[in-house]
């Protein structure tokens, strides 16, 4: 079962660990960015890079699971709170 914070975490319910929607942002951006970084280096013939920027997507996206299941998991524990971008 995933928890909405990890298990040895200083947040509290009234003040979370980790602003997940924050997280949520800036891992969709990562992605977004890798992505386009790894099909330039890959068409500039810079396969290293091309290769790197690939890992780091793969990188966004697990982090995005991540992200994703802990929000589910904070709407489960508080159903009906609406939370900020940065809560």
């Amino acid at each position: 079962m995933t928890r909405s914070q990890p298990r040895r975490a200083r947040g509290t319910v009234g003040h979370a660990y980790s602003a997940l929607n924050l997280r949520l942002a800036l891992a969709t951006f990562g992605l977004v960015i890798m992505v386009i970084f790894a099909v330039l280096a890959f068409w500039a013939a810079v396969t290293w890079l091309g290769v790197v920027c690939t890992v780091l997507a793969l990188v966004a996206v697990v982090d995005l699971v991540i992200i994703q299941r802990r929000r589910a998991a904070r709407r489960r524990e508080e159903p009906g709170v609406r939370h900020s971008l940065f809560e």
